[in-house]
């Protein structure tokens, strides 16, 4: 018996030898082949781009993997108790590989004939997730134990177990614990009960098939043997153990935490740090800061739906998105929910249904929200849209408006809800910082979702009206001041090519005579700027638009420049305009303020830069002349408006200037305005370029406050920017404009431009003021050079 004994033991000893051997022979053949762990200690973490306001609010995220880098030791320990119970008990004892977890596995493997314990450790893991492959090789399981062995002889323990943690893939896209605690339930690591943190430790095994979204019954299953493991290994109580189990499944997808809406401008971030660092972009965990404030930019978002909304609203009710049912086939609850869910909502507006209409109102049910009802304060406004500029009579009655079963959209007002549609109607509002060219708000339609098209930098459209302040700056340059007379006249020009004439007409076809440059900017007189055009000289006018950033090879140099034909982006517009508001330099508009990587070092800092174009006098007297378009003047005794009055109203501050622009048949509405703190401009249009914006007819159904006739920028564009600029401005108090060193005032006459001795008080150039005191039956001649005018 005894010699059997040693021989048994020898013959182990010497099948244990060999084994050695075999795995220094293969260790020795393999070794080449091994990366470096030491790597580990300088692991980047993959981890998606995120796109920031400047003040930290979350605009957008992008890359395939969601991770959330957590240090250990800002993790619960509930939570690492958890994974350790199930995936590692005696990681902190053993040296990276765990024999007795190997020979357990194999006898439970030997006497039952399945595989329902792994041998793999955490470190072994690890080993796999940064280095090696999943195939399931004999070779592929030595590497494993080889690398486990080197990184357990690089790394301390605590560092293996959070790249562990922050590695993993846990289903859904999301990598690493921290992820995962936000797709699955929206919240922090710190705030997770028991429950939760032992339902994202049951993933690793199954993270498709045991997550508690696609599968919560499984991961039910799951989180109950992570439960027992850690009651089991005395890391909870049975109370708590109780508490736990008996806790539902409330898991659902959350997406990135976006506490900003602003997806147009973050879709140009994108692209701007795309154009910088490729693909890695999505991989390196960049943070990206851009310009925007995020009160400024929610106002925009607000102002700009809401004047889209405003417009569709005055041109009438286009009727139901689809009808569900009609007569006594009427929809279950079930049937009603089960559909909505399956609608999108653009906000503000609601995918709702109709289920009953009475004399004055309807009952309706909404999207997530249940029945309520819509009074007739809320229906009253929806006479029929006939064509956009027709509608039909005022409705006095609900039926008249809704029928039962018809998918209708509502939008939230006070203390109610009102009908609402998708507006055909799109636009876009930018604004910037006038010194430096950052936007600090920017919005290029009414849904991203719906249509990606960026208006802002995107859509060229003609200018209109809103190229007059171009015009008349290049006019100063050339002779004219502010207090010269041009002639307020139409104009016939027979054009001999063409056999026809060019009769150009103001908006609205009045005509006051001779006018100052200033009245004539600040009431956009067509025929002024014309005349002023061909004084100063096409050539001259092209290369101050080529200065102030617009591309002039695509312009026509014909007189119908004055009036608007070229075409710009609002973009390209609110820099043109910033360039009046900053004392005369040229700005390049930008929306990145910075670039951080995951350790935030700063990769990349905007440096902005100012080109001189116009000199700081040109400068003061075009805003001056443009604040006369917001506060009006008078002539003669007679008091004015400007064509952007409504923003004084509006605004209540003398420290603003803008323009109003519309184009031929109304196609393109423009507002484009400023302080020295903010220039923004407002556009509005349809994306079909040939369709005008049309008019509306006075709806007795919603008072004397509604705006009825033509749609032009001082209606349809001004109030959005309005609306932006009482939050942009509220951070600002008033302000006198800065008179350069090089002005002089002088009081004039205001009928003849002439120096007077009571009159308006009226900005120079020193050198250019009048030398002339005005009397009786006195006036000036025309223009600052010589200009020619038609009387007929």
């Amino acid at each position: 018996m005894f010699k059997w004994l040693i021989r048994l033991l020898s013959l182990a000893f010497l099948l244990g030898l060999s084994g050695m051997v075999a795995l220094f022979v293969l260790y020795q053949q393999i070794s080449a082949d091994l990366p470096d762990v030491s790597a580990l200690k300088e692991v980047r973490l993959e981890t998606p781009m995120r796109i920031y306001s400047q003040d930290n609010e979350l605009i957008s995220q992008y890359g395939e993997q969601r991770r959330t880098p957590v240090a250990i030791h800002n993790m619960p320990q509930q939570l690492i108790d958890a994974f350790l119970a199930t995936e590692d008990a005696r990681f902190y004892e053993h040296p990276g590989i765990d024999p007795v977890g190997i020979v357990r596995a194999a006898m439970v493997w030997f006497t039952t004939g399945e595989k329902r314990q792994g041998a793999s450790t955490i470190t072994q893991q690890v080993a796999r997730n940064f280095f090696l492959s999943r195939e399931k090789t004999i070779v592929r399981k030595v590497k494993e134990i080889f690398l486990a062995l080197h990184i357990e002889k690089q790394l301390s323990k605590d560092e293996i177990l959070e790249l562990y943690l922050n590695k993993i893939p846990l289903g859904h896209r999301s990598h690493g614990v921290g992820a995962a605690a936000q797709v699955y339930y929206g919240k922090d690591l710190p705030e997770l009960t028991l429950a939760e943190m032992a339902m994202i430790a049951g993933l690793p095994k199954a993270p498709s098939i045991l997550n508690p979204i696609s599968h919560p019954r499984r991961a039910e299953e799951r989180r109950a043997v992570v439960l027992g493991r850690m009651l089991e290994t005395g890391k909870i109580t049975r109370a708590q153990y109780d508490d736990a189990m008996a806790a539902p499944v409330k898991a659902r997808y959350h997406g990135a935490e976006i506490t900003l809406s602003a997806p147009y401008l973050a879709e140009m971030a994108h692209q701007f740090a795309l154009n910088m660092f490729g693909e890695e972009a999505y991989i390196r965990g960049l943070n990206i800061y851009t310009t925007v404030h995020a009160d400024e930019q929610q106002a925009a978002n607000e102002a700009l739906i809401n004047g889209l909304l405003s417009y569709d609203l005055r041109h009438g009710y286009r009727g139901p998105v689809a009808t569900l049912w009609q007569g006594e086939n009427a929809w279950g609850s079930e049937q009603i929910e089960q559909h909505l869910d399956e609608q999108p909502r653009y906000w503000p507006l609601e995918p709702a249904v109709v289920l009953k209409v009475n004399e004055r109102n309807a009952t309706v049910f909404i999207k997530d929200k249940g029945e309520t009802e819509l009074s007739w304060d809320g229906l009253k406004w929806a006479r029929a849209y006939i064509a956009d500029n027709r509608q039909g009579r005022a409705p006095k009655r609900a039926s008249e408006i809704l029928n039962a079963g018809e998918q209708i959209w509502v939008r939230p007002q006070e203390d109610s809800w009102m009908l609402g549609q998708l507006p055909d109607i799109n636009g876009a509002l930018v604004a910037l910082e006038p010194q430096t060219g950052a936007v600090t708000a920017l919005t290029g339609g009414f849904n991203f979702t719906l249509n990606k098209f960026n208006r802002v930098d995107q859509a060229e459209r003609q200018m209109g009206s809103n190229i007059k302040p171009f015009i008349y700056s290049t006019a100063l340059d050339q002779g004219f001041t502010l207090a010269s007379l041009v002639n307020d006249a139409p104009i016939n020009h027979w054009d001999a090519g063409s056999g026809s004439s060019w009769k150009p007409r103001n908006s609205p076809n009045v005509y006051d005579g001779p006018i100052r440059v200033r009245e004539g900017l600040a009431r956009s007189k067509n025929v002024v700027s014309i005349r002023l055009l061909r004084d100063s000289g096409i050539a001259n006018a092209m290369q101050r638009l080529n200065d102030f950033g617009f591309d002039t090879d695509q312009i026509p140099a014909t007189e119908s420049l004055a009036l608007g034909s070229p075409s710009a982006t609002p973009l390209q517009m609110a820099a043109g305009y910033a360039a009046f508001a900053n004392g005369g330099n040229r700005v390049s508009p930008f929306v990145v303020e910075r670039i951080e990587d995951a350790n935030g070092l700063v990769l990349y800092q905007a440096a902005p830069e100012q080109q001189r174009i116009i000199s700081e006098e040109n400068a003061f007297l075009i805003s001056s002349a443009l604040g006369s378009a917001i506060q009006g003047g008078t002539t003669a005794g007679r008091r004015w408006n400007g064509t952007g009055w409504r923003a004084g109203r509006a605004l209540g501050r003398r420290d603003i200037g803008g323009k109003t622009g519309t184009t031929n048949d109304s196609r393109d509405a423009w507002f484009s305005g400023f302080n020295p703190n903010r220039v923004a401009t407002a556009w509005v249009g349809f994306d079909d370029f040939g369709r005008p914006l049309g008019r509306t007819a006075y709806h007795p159904n919603l008072g004397r406050d509604q705006m009825a006739g033509g749609e032009f920028g001082g209606k349809t564009a001004l109030p959005i920017w309005t609306d932006y600029m009482k939050v942009a401005l509220s951070h600002f108090p008033e302000q006198k404009r800065t008179v350069p060193a090089g002005m002089v005032s002088a009081t004039i006459d205001t009928s003849t431009g002439l120096l007077s001795n009571k009159g308006s008080t009226e900005y120079f150039v020193k050198g250019t003021e009048p030398q002339r005191y005005s009397r009786p039956g006195s006036h000036q001649q025309f223009g600052g050079t010589s200009v020619t005018d038609e009387l007929f």
